[in-house]
């Protein structure tokens, strides 16, 4: 089986790539991106490539020959907020050149595209379901929820085996601060364990719809996994995750790391960045991914703690 991944340089896509290297049927997996991605792995099956997958030509050739094609490739929200042409160029051109590429290979790849719980927009139903109508208040949103009808249209016409699985926001990210506009909900975890002050843009009773790192990967996996037959003629899951306030989140954080930590945390409030995360749903009905075998974190200390074990706790964090 070969696979290739887009946005490879990206965390998600090299913890997806180990895991998936991890079955023997494997043969090769191609990881691009824009930039050149660091090595991470002795494993000869990895391919990386830095390349343009907006590119009709380079999107062609990181697929050629795939039979699950990743397509985890964006510009985050608060960039493609800022920057229009960016997003639309990396978030929905893209998207469709891959698209063709893999319809142009004449092999049917399955294709998971990679969405987010940004497609939708208030006023919201008590609990979002697949069915709920796609309303994004933001650029990224709307560039997403056009590659959601894109991937829906040419799995309907045949030319994929094509599934949209919606992403909660992942925490905690390893890692930098990036420009996305939910940057600060792994911010004010990450930093404080490391020792570091970390600033919330956002109020404490905002609700958010979080999944860990490595539930979003093992969701990832199932998702290619599924049979077509599964999941119908609305190839759509919002994948599970949990909802909790910034106030819980501090709390927990303050269970795992004590006071010192949570005291690391300054409130400002930011209007854009309190905008963007405001248009976004907390609750969600996962009646349908439950059904279909994804997994969900049971608690926000689960991520605290999984995030420690990554990290590897008396190497880079503050010994607690």
């Amino acid at each position: 089986m070969k696979i290739a991944i887009t946005g490879g340089g990206g965390f998600l896509a090299r913890r997806l790539a180990g895991m998936l290297l991890t079955d023997p049927k494997v043969e090769r997996v191609v990881l691009a991106d824009v930039l050149p991605i660091e090595p991470f792995s002795r494993d000869r099956r990895i391919d990386l490539r830095a390349t343009d997958v907006a590119d009709p030509k380079a999107a062609a050739a990181a697929v050629e020959g795939a039979d699950v094609i990743y397509h985890l490739a964006a510009v985050v929200s608060g960039q493609a907020e800022v920057e229009f042409d960016k997003g639309m160029r990396v978030n929905l051109d893209a998207t469709r050149a891959l698209l063709e590429a893999a319809r142009g290979g004449g092999r049917r790849p399955k294709f998971v595209f990679t969405s987010s719980l940004a497609v939708f927009g208030p006023p919201f139903p008590a609990a979002i379901s697949e069915w709920t109508a796609a309303r994004p208040q933001s650029s990224y949103g709307s560039q997403k929820a056009m590659g959601e009808l894109l991937v829906a249209e040419y799995s309907r016409r045949g030319f994929i085996d094509g599934r949209v699985l919606r992403l909660p926001t992942i925490c905690v990210r390893p890692g930098k601060p990036n420009a996305a506009a939910s940057s600060f909900v792994s911010g004010i975890i990450r930093e404080p364990l490391h020792g570091e002050e970390a600033v919330c843009p956002v109020g404490r009773d905002l609700e958010l719809w979080l999944s860990s790192p490595r539930t979003a990967v093992a969701n990832l996996v199932h998702g290619a996994l599924l049979g077509a037959e599964g999941l119908g003629p609305h190839p759509v899951v919002n994948l599970p995750g949990i909802t909790v306030t910034v106030a819980e989140m501090i709390a927990a954080l303050e269970r795992v790391a004590g006071a010192a930590a949570s005291a690391r945390i300054v409130f400002e409030e930011v209007p854009a960045v309190k905008r963007i995360v405001s248009s976004w749903p907390a609750r969600f009905d996962i009646s349908r991914a439950n059904a279909l075998g994804f997994g969900r974190d049971p608690d926000f200390e689960s991520l605290i703690r999984g995030f420690l074990a990554d990290e590897g706790a008396g190497k880079t964090l503050t010994p607690f």
